[in-house]
């Protein structure tokens, strides 16, 4: 009895919708007390199907293991299994679908929404210490199989136009966002913290969006992941982040740069730029090709300046010094013999591939040791691949659906969709993947019967179609 009330449980309802928000909003890294670790077996689970919570690295002198069900309120028991005596323990949250084993992994067979939370596994030593951790599992209705995983690329990220106008409106516009994903949300900065949360997108059965303290009533999120701010100046310009969590519990951020041409009125009726800004040259450019990064209204009274092919300005990055007093220029080895530096701050990269194309920076150094920098990116594009149909059809409680995908090769591509050659619309039945790659129809009826083609484009507009295919 003394065991079993370990496993007592008070108000163990599902609260699974807030929990999502809670990991979006935090991106919580979930701490141990020791080496232990969780691993979901599959990463991506289904639903209908089992799940393993395999534990790694637990210590051998454990004594007894516990796994509940929640994470902030250690109070929902599933089972727990004490190994001197080799018994084991029901608690109110088992429900008969789960395996506790001697390794700590815990089994669930058949999974439903009402999994979808924290789990958390507590281990006591024969010491008397406690260990303790915890992992997130998030049960898929269905999962698209177009575009690509979270951490299999980067989201591509570019500003429409590239240097805004002070006043005019800028669109952030993502490509290549990671399939199955639970939620994203935009930050302004190179960090995702609360106070610098602009707003948020979660993905679930009441998909919607929330804004946080960086909202300024001006920006407006789309279901891709793109940002459109309205009415831009001076104070908008930066870095801006873009971070996403998939429906494994992994995550990945993408970072872009709002330039704002702002002109200030000085002495003598004259125009003076209010920062420095870079720009690409050409922006979108081709493979083994050049890429002119062109630096504007460079300061005078520079002691230094250094290019970075990151966002981040450590030495590990660094393409270029050049010691402007001294006229000495360093190059890092890999970019030396492909490379030229100017006195402007311009720099010319030579023999472009797919590989260049990312955030690049410009920090600059004073005599007065004051540092400032900017950023720039540009894109590297391929022929586009002529893409095909996929067509997965299932049922489900007597519920026939259908998905539709469309396969391609290459990534940062745009797509469409056309149905009976008229654009095909997203309906409380029809739904789009977060990159539209893939569309679902479920509950299908006569009138979805046709013709289905999708398109693809890349940035530069250049777009391919499949051939048309007949369903059903």
């Amino acid at each position: 009895m003394k065991v079993s009330s370990v496993l007592h449980c008070q108000r163990c309802a599902p609260r699974q919708r807030f929990l999502l928000t809670a990991f979006l909003l935090t991106y919580w890294h979930l701490s141990t007390s020791s080496q232990v670790s969780i691993e979901l077996v599959p990463p991506q689970v289904v639903e209908g199907e089992d799940v393993l919570f395999l534990v790694h690295k637990l210590p051998e002198n454990i004594m007894s293991l516990c796994w509940f069900k929640g994470r902030t309120f250690i109070n929902c028991g599933i089972l727990m299994y004490a190994k001197n005596t080799r018994v084991s323990v029901m608690g109110p949250m088992y429900s008969s679908r789960e395996t506790l084993y001697g390794n700590g992994s815990l089994l669930i067979h058949n999974v439903s929404q009402k999994d979808i939370g924290f789990y958390t596994l507590r281990a006591l030593n024969s010491h008397g210490d406690t260990v303790s951790t915890s992992t997130f599992l998030h049960v898929n209705l269905f999962l698209w199989n177009c575009g690509r995983l979270v951490a299999s690329a980067q989201p591509s990220i570019e500003t429409l136009p590239p240097i805004v106008p002070d006043g005019k409106d800028v669109f952030v516009q993502v490509r290549n966002l990671p399939e199955n994903i639970l939620g994203f949300a935009w930050f302004r900065g190179m960090t995702q913290v609360r106070k610098q949360l602009i707003a948020r997108y979660i993905i679930d059965e009441k998909a919607s969006f929330s804004f946080g303290p960086a909202y300024s009533g001006r920006e407006r999120l789309y279901t891709d992941g793109s940002l459109l701010i309205k009415n831009v100046t001076q104070k908008d310009a930066g870095l801006y982040t873009l971070g996403i969590l998939g429906t494994d519990m992994k995550s990945e951020e993408g970072h872009v740069e709002i330039q704002v041409e702002s002109l200030v009125l000085k002495c003598c009726n004259s125009l003076t730029p209010a920062k420095f800004i870079v720009e690409s040259v050409p922006r979108y450019a081709v493979e083994g090709g050049s890429i002119l990064l062109v630096v504007h209204n460079l300061p005078e009274g520079l002691r230094s300046f250094s290019w970075y092919y990151s966002i981040y300005t450590v030495p590990a990055f660094k393409i270029v010094d050049y010691h402007v007093i001294r006229n000495i220029t360093t190059w890092s080895d890999a970019y030396r013999g492909r490379g030229m530096v100017y006195a402007s701050g311009s720099l010319l990269l030579q023999d472009v591939t797919e590989e260049d194309a990312r955030m690049y920076t410009l920090e600059i150094l004073n005599i007065n040791n004051k540092v400032e920098r900017g950023h720039v990116q540009f894109y590297v594009n391929k022929m586009v691949t002529e893409p095909f149909i996929r067509i997965t059809n299932t049922t489900v409680n007597a519920r026939r659906s259908v998905t539709f995908s469309c396969v391609s090769p290459d990534i940062g591509l745009s797509f469409r969709w056309f149905f009976n050659n008229h654009n095909l619309q997203p309906t409380d039945r029809i739904k789009l993947s977060p990159s539209k790659c893939g569309v679902r129809i479920d509950d299908v009826r006569i009138e979805d019967a046709g013709e289905y083609e999708c398109l693809v484009m890349n940035r530069a507009g250049i777009g391919v179609g499949s051939h048309p295919v007949r369903w059903p």
